[in-house]
């Protein structure tokens, strides 16, 4: 038994209940490689929290099949992945902290549970609208004069 001093009226409860439909500015907080439930493949755990907006602060997970009996589960995987990489400007990946902290936007679907109740789900990942805009406008860079050879200089 633990004797202390708590008033619950003083910590607002977690919402647990589903974001609903639609596109959120997030950025990857942790990751992790985790073996699946059956034993038989890994997946790649993600954290997420949303940024901005009426749901800032809340959270989201997404697992991609790395190592699993389907092929499909993995390409699907596979691609998620790429488009993470694409989103937030990593090439080769090595280490996923790489991806933490990096601001992207994840398209958000809703799953209904045989429970009844329902989970969020994320379809999609893309960049943040201003960084597509920084890639596909490249920057001029300056180029200084030609230095020009007059007849009297030596």
């Amino acid at each position: 038994m633990a004797i202390f001093s708590f008033d619950a009226t003083t910590v607002e409860a977690p919402n647990f209940e589903a974001l609903p439909v639609g596109l959120y500015e997030v950025v990857i907080t942790d990751s992790k490689l985790q073996e699946t439930k059956s034993g038989n493949g890994t997946m790649l755990v993600l954290d997420l929290e949303v940024i901005s907006g009426d749901y800032q602060g809340r959270k989201l997970w997404d697992r991609l099949n790395l190592v699993n009996p389907s092929s499909t589960a993995v390409e699907i995987a596979r691609q998620t992945l790429a488009s993470i990489c694409r989103a937030v400007g990593v090439q080769q990946l090595t280490d996923t902290a790489v991806l933490h902290d990096k601001p992207l936007m994840a398209s958000v679907a809703l799953r209904r549970l045989p429970d009844g109740t329902t989970q969020n789900d994320i379809k999609r990942y893309q960049p943040r609208p201003d960084a597509a805009v920084a890639v596909a406008t490249p920057q001029p860079v300056p180029v200084a004069p030609a230095a020009r050879k007059v007849p009297w200089a030596k």
